[in-house]
């Protein structure tokens, strides 16, 4: 099972002194001008800690209470699995992958042409994820569109994901009562007590941009709290859009948003396992929509790494997020650019990690199989290079040299080539000749062959049939 891969080498896009400077340009905003929209529940809490709210009914939070409350902040926490095997430990200064999303179109890996999503389509992204070594954490990838009502998306959302990995999986409630609801499904599915066992993480954007609070959002979260539910706290402004188009004012404004939800969270149930999602998005400026690929996004999601590393928190950001409707060359170099920086900064998690296409609007499984493969060489480069005596060669060259030449046959080679070398399974690395004789396929169609095995492969019930059986009894599976 791939664990959490530590981050040896940084991509640093901020100094120490920007961060601490975007820092308390935060924590300025947040006592003056303060979050919209605090739910009742919210405000309460807040202001028995020391927040009030101004004449604009606008929460604020003074600097020592956001100090305060983030020096509760879970600094490091276990991931539960379903399986104990998938088990991690989220920490920063160490790099996780996790898919996420919310598609609501799939790029058919038969008919290679853009369908709505499915719930059929989450269980298979599913049953590929837990096949793939790079993927830590299955988040919902895709929307059923399938599904209509509300409360049965959310409960046949967290079936697909468990029928179909043993990872820990993460979803989001679209009402806090679902999060009751789903309790008896989660305590069957963890095999007694899932508070013991939290396997499922509540994705909870809780924050509408600028700096307002997101009312149904937020008592999902106080829902999620009280059942012992993992939280990733997103919130998502958009550079140009619902945030300045100065880069930098971006990161301010997402640092208030996610430092406003990880104040309120640590006032409610201090040292709660938390993500800080300081998801800092792009503009493209001539027609105002989202955009996932460019320079500007991997420098955001960059940042927002490095200020999770910079408050000690494990931290969760957007990457992987191509604008290319195809697993081609620009979805390649659009994700290599932003998963690359995003897991070299330090933050902790790269969500979006696999699988997605056209500005999130679509997934593909060919996709998600490409960009495992491309995490595996993000995870080589994380590591960076040792240096050891050993390593450093100075033996090995003299004996080359004065020997045989070349260093193919040695004794170092051989015993490092599995270690220190990550070998491709789908990239081609043949001469022409010999890719033209085995055919000549592209990344594409040999990913799509990889897809079809995986599919294809049958390596047992992920819920066993007694589960399965009182699940169904109790709600209604539409899988």
């Amino acid at each position: 099972m791939t664990a959490s891969t530590p981050i040896r080498p940084r991509f640093e896009v901020l100094t120490r002194q920007e961060m601490k400077d975007i820092h308390s340009a935060a924590l300025d905003i947040l006592e003056t001008v303060g979050m919209g929209k605090p739910s009742p529940t919210v405000a309460e809490f807040a202001k028995r800690h020391g927040c009030w709210l101004n004449d604009a009914g606008r929460l604020c939070f003074p600097r020592d209470v956001v100090h305060s409350c983030m020096a509760k902040a879970a600094k490091t926490f276990t991931v539960h699995g379903r399986d104990p095997a998938f088990d991690f430990t989220a920490r920063n200064g160490e790099v996780n992958f996790a898919t996420g999303g919310a598609a609501v179109l799939m790029l058919d890996h038969q008919t290679r042409e853009y369908r709505p999503s499915t719930l059929a389509d989450l269980y298979d992204l599913a049953r590929v994820a837990d096949q793939l070594s790079n993927i830590q954490w299955f988040a919902r990838p895709v929307v059923a569109t399938d599904v209509t009502d509300n409360e049965a998306l959310d409960m046949n959302t967290i079936y697909a994901c468990a029928a179909g990995t043993r990872k820990h999986i993460a979803t989001s409630f679209s009402h806090a009562d679902h999060v009751y609801d789903a309790m008896p499904m989660l305590d069957r599915l963890a095999g007694g007590s899932f508070r013991e066992r939290p396997f499922l993480t509540v994705h909870c954007t809780t924050v509408v941009s600028p700096l307002n609070f997101a009312e149904d959002s937020l008592d999902v979260l106080c829902a999620a709290l009280n059942v012992g539910m993992p939280v990733h706290a997103q919130t998502g402004p958009q550079a140009g859009a619902t945030a300045p188009a100065a880069l930098a004012g971006t990161i301010v404004q997402v640092c208030a948003e996610g430092l406003a939800t990880m104040s309120i969270i640590n006032m409610i149930a201090p040292g709660h396992p938390t993500v800080l999602g300081n998801w800092a998005f792009t503009s493209d400026l001539r027609s105002g929509a989202f955009t996932g690929g460019g320079g500007e996004a991997a420098l955001l999601s960059a940042a927002s790494s490095q200020m999770s590393a910079f408050y000690g928190i494990p931290g969760g950001v957007g990457a992987g997020m191509s604008d290319s409707k195809l697993p081609d060359n620009q979805a390649g170099y659009e994700k290599a650019l932003s998963m690359a920086v995003a897991a070299l900064s330090g933050g902790g998690f790269v969500y979006e990690s696999a699988g997605m296409l056209a500005s999130l609007l679509g997934c593909s499984i060919e996709a998600l199989v490409i960009d495992d493969e491309m995490l595996s060489s993000i995870r080589r480069i994380a590591r960076g290079i040792e240096v050891t005596p050993d390593t450093l060669s100075i033996d090995e060259i003299r004996k080359a040299t004065l020997g045989e030449g070349h260093f193919l046959g040695a004794e170092q080679t051989l015993r490092l080539m599995e270690t220190e070398y990550d070998y491709p399974k789908l990239a081609d690395r043949a001469s022409p000749q010999d890719w033209a004789d085995a055919g000549g396929s592209d990344l594409w169609e040999r990913a799509q062959q990889t897809a079809r095995e995986l599919l294809a492969c049958d390596n047992g019930p992920k819920i066993d049939p007694t589960s399965d059986k009182i699940i169904r009894s109790q709600y209604e599976i539409l899988l």
